[in-house]
């Protein structure tokens, strides 16, 4: 009798989602040997991983193309998040294996966070708390101020989580607009905001922009220093989505030129790194990735990905595939 299907549950052991696997066990049950394991080194993983059934991995490890090639039976990988960009899709593609993300647990708290990060620099947040555990106490610490409504917010990629944050800005008073080739058109009408021809004409036009698009070879840079150039002058910038977007050198090359507003970022071009002269910029917010995060939202994400494993070991296979790998079954 051959044994249960086994499957890795992998997180960082320098930041980990989960501390234990309880949730996941109780998901997947008699179905599957579930083993925990926290990576040191997110590049490289113990051998006896690649005897796997199924993985679960969190941002860490980085499964490239040597890795993935190494494993003997996997049927599937599964992304605890949004992004995938540490798997290597495409040479998972190319051997068979379907890569699957979570892709709709942290809608809330990112369009969220993204609004609360808009309004800290909008309100001068950062410089009013620090005035006042300087000792002072004066309403001037916040100037120069605008009113929000009638500014211009823009979005740049508008799937679940730029949607969410467009329906939120649009309740504070802002004029939406978005920017995303691969939204259907009339989608701008059926959510009551203005879509963008380009990315150019977004840039140029919005008081407020905020990422909402995936990692990938197309939005890497997107916003590099020719666009962060052409932007409105004293226009903010909030990132929620991935650090690489935005090349931190010209960044604070920008940053240096008073030309922004102020820029708010959850996530960094090489995270945790990053230079500290962006810590001398008053008008730049970073805070350590985590607009996804509430015990909600974890809870969800774990177990979606753990109910996506035991569809597929119960033959119905997987879904929210990434990567276009549907084995024997198609999705549904």
């Amino acid at each position: 009798m051959p044994g249960k299907p086994r499957v890795y549950l992998i997180d960082s052991e320098v930041s980990p989602i989960s501390r234990d696997a309880a949730l996941e066990m109780e998901i997947l049950g008699d179905a599957a040997e579930l083993v925990f394991l926290l990576s040191k080194d997110p590049h490289s993983l113990p051998s006896d991983v690649f005897h796997a059934d199924a993985l679960i991995v969190s941002r860490f490890p980085q499964l490239s193309q040597g890795l993935l090639e190494s494993f003997k039976k996997v049927q599937m990988i599964v992304r605890n998040g949004v992004g995938y960009d540490n798997i290597d899709a495409d040479a998972a593609y190319r051997l068979g294996i379907p890569v699957c993300n979570v892709p709709d647990y942290g809608t809330e708290e990112v369009a969220d966070f993204a609004i609360l990060l808009t309004l800290a620099l909008q309100r001068k947040l950062q410089r009013a708390l620090a005035d006042v555990r300087e000792g002072n106490w004066s309403w001037r610490a916040a100037e120069p101020g605008r009113r929000l409504r009638g500014q211009r917010f823009g979005i740049i990629g508008c799937g679940r989580i730029g949607t969410a944050t467009a329906l939120r800005a649009k309740a504070l008073g802002f004029s939406v607009q978005f920017h995303d080739p691969y939204v259907s058109n009339g989608y701008e009408k059926a959510i009551g905001v203005a879509r963008c021809a380009s990315l150019d004409d977004l840039l140029q036009t919005s008081d407020v922009v905020s990422l909402h698009c995936p990692l990938t070879t197309e939005t890497r840079g997107i916003i590099g220093r020719a666009q962060l150039r052409s932007m409105k002058p004293g226009a903010f910038l909030v990132n929620t989505a991935r650090g690489p977007m935005i090349p931190e050198a010209e960044l604070i090359e920008v940053l240096r030129t008073g030309h922004l507003g102020g820029v708010a970022l959850d996530v960094l071009d090489n995270e945790p790194v990053c230079s500290p002269e962006l810590f001398t910029f008053p008008n730049c917010l970073i805070t350590p990735h985590l607009a996804f995060y509430s015990a909600d939202s974890v809870a969800e994400m774990r177990a979606s990905a753990a109910r996506n494993v035991l569809r597929h070991l119960q033959g119905f296979g997987p879904i929210n595939v990434v990567n276009g790998v549907l084995p024997n079954k198609q999705q549904s």
